[in-house]
């Protein structure tokens, strides 16, 4: 089975984005330190993030700017900035179909994973990156008070 990360790390990244807007720190070098992995894997992601109108950035400078308001901004459109169409879960295309189960099992899942990734799409289209990061803000003034002044405008 395929894990990926791409869609969490594409949210830490326009989240570091809005953080850190207005200071030297958004060079790929220390997103990638933040996300714990390399320059490469974050230019990738900020490449599908800029495609999709959700950020903004200019050649040579490390200046990346969210397209729109963290408000605008939600869980399905980075989704799909990531994974295009692709639906959350996949049937398994090879079964057998001199099999009971092999010859309708795709039917059966086809249809069910497709109310499911209607319902989940509804869901992540009512999370904002603003509600995440007031959550992201609030959880770290709770652990790091003395980072109250970078956060202030998210809590």
């Amino acid at each position: 089975m395929k894990y990926s990360m791409q869609f969490s790390d594409a949210i830490h990244i326009l989240a570091y984005i809005e953080i850190y807007q207005q200071t030297d720190s958004l060079s790929s070098d220390m997103i990638a330190s933040s996300i714990e992995t390399n320059p490469a894997n974050v230019r990738k992601i900020m490449s599908s993030l800029r495609k999709a109108g959700l950020i903004l950035t200019k050649i040579g400078k490390a200046q990346p700017t969210l397209a729109k308001k963290p408000e605008e901004i939600n869980l399905l459109d980075i989704y799909r900035s990531i994974d295009g169409e692709t639906n959350l879960i996949q049937v398994d295309p090879k079964t057998n179909p001199a099999c009971v189960v092999g010859a309708n099992i795709q039917d059966v899942l086809t249809e069910t994973y497709s109310q499911l990734q209607a319902t989940v799409e509804a869901e992540m289209e009512q999370i904002t990156l603003a509600s995440l990061l007031q959550k992201l803000a609030q959880k770290e003034v709770e652990k790091h008070p003395e980072n109250r002044e970078l956060l202030e405008k998210f809590l």
